[in-house]
């Protein structure tokens, strides 16, 4: 089971500390984390984030995946298969997607293309049934990624004091 992923112009890898000084640069983009985080993160943060990422594949066999342009090599964002155990009611019973692309490389298709190649990965390597994913009501963009992925919404509930919508996708 290969954990890298080609696309017609993207690299996925599974996140490694050289990845560090990047994610460092994303996480404190006030418009990327206004979705996600009241404010940006600290390099302390980042580093924590980064370790419970590469424990992800370690443990589980799958995770965050680093997005880079397949010609340049530049930091796209990152898309994962994860298992969170969400403190969340009702509580989530599938993998869970996550997703994020800097600023500048929104509206060029470059989410859609990692989402769709990690989506693949988990239906051919998992074998879920369906897949999860949360999202702020707020973060319309994402939302859109989300139905275009073939997600549909299946209850509003509150995560850590938000409001939020669970999407569920049953597996291709």
């Amino acid at each position: 089971m290969t954990s890298t992923l080609i696309t017609e112009r993207l690299t996925l890898t599974p996140v490694d500390v050289a990845d560090y000084d990047d994610l460092c640069a994303l996480w404190a983009d006030p418009a990327f984390i206004r979705h996600i985080f009241p404010e940006p993160l600290t390099g302390e943060d980042v580093w924590f984030r980064l370790l419970r990422d590469i424990g992800h594949w370690e443990a589980l066999g799958h995770g965050n995946w680093t997005i880079r342009l397949k010609d340049t090599g530049e930091h796209v964002g990152s898309v994962g298969v994860l298992d969170f155990h969400r403190v969340l009611d009702p509580p989530f019973d599938a993998p869970e997607l996550g997703w994020g692309v800097q600023p500048r490389f929104q509206g060029k298709g470059l989410a859609f293309e990692a989402l769709s190649a990690a989506l693949a990965w988990c239906d051919d390597s998992l074998n879920a049934p369906r897949t999860v994913c949360m999202i702020s009501p707020d973060n319309g963009p994402s939302i859109a990624l989300a139905r275009r992925a073939g997600y549909a919404p299946y209850v509003e509930t509150t995560y850590k004091g938000e409001a939020v919508t669970l999407f569920e996708r049953t597996a291709a």
